[in-house]
């Protein structure tokens, strides 16, 4: 599955962080300032109608009877609500006794503002809703002039809407939003740019990385400021420094060992020859008896010892021109049928391998190296397999594939994954043994040269199964 890279980039990830914070800081700043207005226009309206309310209490109580009547508290109260521009409406209580108003219908009072009245010295005030409308209501207390500290004995009540001041908050709300909403557009902009500037050594540090992976060792990247960022390019470009070295002593090192091991190969060659000239010899002295028994055994134990070596110089000889890419096709159109036959014919196995092969499957091949690859495979299958060893040809469009399977314990789960290693064997502990570890590896080699492939695994009921896949024609390959 494909995940959507912008979504998941660091890059819009940045950006998103950056929005959010935006975002959340307009609306945030939006909320304080919406509350703190609404409050400012809410507290203003209140301090205004205290303020006029007691500016007309000053102007006319003098006019009012020490001891006023219901008659008198009534003309006070239509003076009020004639004086107020606020359209308010007036009650007055005095002396804890009813309210009395201008007309018949008493303004809307909170019982609670009345409760706190009663019993108050300074001027009180409450927001409450009335018909779905908000109202704010206010008591001033009147003094007596004759005891200025005592208890009021006239509360004056004042009711009025706050409709206006309530679309005064709408308005300010709406603009509060309008304001949020181009702020956190505008956002993207800063937030794209910062996004950029802060991903960009980044991209320069995976650009190198990949060069690096590719093959650029020698690959540093430019390091600027002194941040976070800086010290991870200034610590990739001492890593890159380290690695470049470390492949340059490792690179060193490794073409030293195989120009020893080709150099000691070849230094072997001549000297192997005359041993093994001289092993002939004597092995047909040793067969024709006139030699004497003990004799004649150690005469062959070196001769086999001398062969094994031969072989072991020739494999090591064989690798170093891998090693050196020296190592060349010879192509030719052969039968693959017959290039079997042969291949077995050549070393007498004929009668102890099976064979399934087309007929008259040509295909453009080196013989010689053909022939090694299946002599390792089927003497690897002979020495550590059954006794029922196949060799099936099958072929493709454009493809042959060679298997050789026996009928063994198979190859153990540990060894699988590292059969075609250099110096491998089957029993580790068996220092001793026929091969010398390098058959399978030259064999790998060898199908690689022609663009091939070799696999190794164990078949279902038991036995190991290697298979050879050949191009037919290894010139047509990329």
């Amino acid at each position: 599955m494909i995940r959507p890279r912008l979504a998941r980039g660091l890059r819009a990830q940045l950006v998103l962080v950056f929005l959010l914070v935006s975002v959340i800081s307009a609306l945030t700043a939006a909320t304080v300032t919406f509350r703190q207005g609404r409050t400012a226009i809410v507290e203003r309206a209140q301090a205004d109608a205290l303020q006029e309310l007691r500016a007309h209490l000053t102007s006319r109580a003098p006019d009012l009877p020490a001891d006023p009547g219901e008659a008198d508290l009534r003309t006070l109260a239509l003076q009020l609500d004639r004086a107020g521009t606020r359209g308010w409406r007036t009650a007055l209580s005095y002396r804890d006794g009813p309210l009395v108003t201008a007309g018949a219908q008493a303004p809307p009072l909170p019982g609670r503002l009345r409760a706190q009245a009663a019993s108050a010295t300074t001027a009180l005030a409450q927001r409450f809703h009335h018909d779905r409308t908000p109202w704010l209501a206010v008591a001033l207390p009147v003094t007596s002039a004759a005891r200025p500290d005592g208890p009021a004995p006239l509360v004056v009540y004042a009711s009025f809407s706050l409709a206006s001041q309530e679309q005064d908050v709408g308005t300010l709300a709406a603009a509060a939003r309008a304001g949020a909403l181009p702020v956190a557009l505008a956002s993207i902009i800063p937030a794209l740019l910062a996004a950029r500037r802060l991903l960009r050594p980044v991209r320069r540090l995976r650009s190198a990385a990949e060069r690096m992976a590719a093959g650029g060792l020698d690959t540093r990247v430019t390091v600027t400021g002194d941040d976070e960022l800086a010290d991870l390019g200034r610590t990739f470009n001492a890593m890159a420094a380290r690695v470049q070295a470390d492949a340059a002593t490792l690179r060193d090192m490794e073409a030293r060992a195989r120009r020893f091991a080709a150099d000691v190969s070849h230094e072997l060659r001549t000297p192997l020859a005359a041993m093994t000239a001289v092993t002939d010899v004597l092995d047909a002295d040793a067969a024709s008896g006139r030699l004497a028994p003990l004799t004649a055994e150690a005469l062959r134990l070196v001769s086999g010892e001398t062969r094994k070596l031969t072989h072991l110089v020739e494999d090591l000889i064989e690798v170093s021109r891998f090693d050196a890419g020296a190592a060349v096709l010879t192509l030719d159109e052969v039968d693959v049928g017959e290039l079997v036959v042969k291949t077995l014919a050549l070393r007498h196995w004929s009668g102890r391998v099976r064979t399934d092969l087309p007929p008259g499957l040509r295909a453009r091949l080196d013989p010689r190296r053909v022939d090694v690859i299946l002599a390792n495979l089927v003497g690897n299958a002979l020495r550590h397999g059954g006794t029922a060893v196949l060799v099936r040809v099958r072929a493709g469009d454009d493809r042959i594939a060679i298997t050789v399977s026996d009928d063994g314990p198979g190859i153990p789960a540990g060894l699988l994954p590292h059969v075609f290693d250099r110096f491998t064997k089957a029993d580790a502990a068996r220092t001793r043994t026929e091969g010398s570890g390098l058959g399978l590896a030259i064999a790998l080699e060898n199908a690689r040269l022609h663009g091939g492939t070799l696999t190794a695994a164990n078949a279902p009921d038991g036995g190991a199964v290697l298979t050879l896949t050949l191009p037919r024609d290894p010139g047509t390959e990329d």
